[in-house]
């Protein structure tokens, strides 16, 4: 393993793991509950997808005429039974309106913070920054890269809280 690799992974707190498809190494963020498996991410995305699907009042039949599937096809989505694409996941979420880090963050919160503090606080402001106008989203990008470049000066940037 080379230097760059293994710093990498230090860098980002990976953890080895077996892939339980192939039964070989990858390396893995760990959770506030320890690792989850591709397949219990599956399930939380299909769960997430059925929730989603419900408060809009669709039923199976409904969201899989709209995204040009059979009822069948689209319920072993829900199911987790077969793997969504990333493709898929966006044209589900175009549907239903709502927004894909929703449903990524339910299945996966760790990848939005070392804490499940800093995970809940980050998807809070994504979900505040998703509901304002398009007015409201440039003032407050024009004071994120204030704030950001406030940092750079004074050498408080996310590299030396750690």
């Amino acid at each position: 393993m080379s230097k760059n690799l293994e710093s990498h992974i230090e860098e980002l707190g990976l953890v080895k793991t077996t892939d339980p498809d192939n039964e070989k190494p990858v390396f893995r963020r760990q959770g506030p509950n320890g690792i989850s498996t591709f397949e219990e991410l599956d399930a939380k995305l299909g769960e997430g997808l059925r929730k989603s699907r419900q408060e809009k009042g669709l039923s199976r039949a409904d969201l899989a005429t709209l995204v040009g599937l059979s009822e069948q096809v689209y319920g072993r989505y829900e199911r987790s039974s077969s793997k969504m694409q990333v493709s898929r996941l966006i044209h589900l979420s175009e549907i239903l309106g709502v927004s894909p880090l929703s449903m990524l963050f339910a299945a996966a919160p760790h990848i939005w913070g070392k804490t499940q503090e800093e995970s809940e606080a980050r998807f809070r402001m994504m979900k505040m920054l998703d509901e304002m106008p398009p007015q409201t989203i440039t003032s407050v990008a024009a004071l994120l890269e204030a704030v950001a470049g406030l940092q750079d000066i004074t050498g408080d940037s996310k590299t030396s809280e750690e």
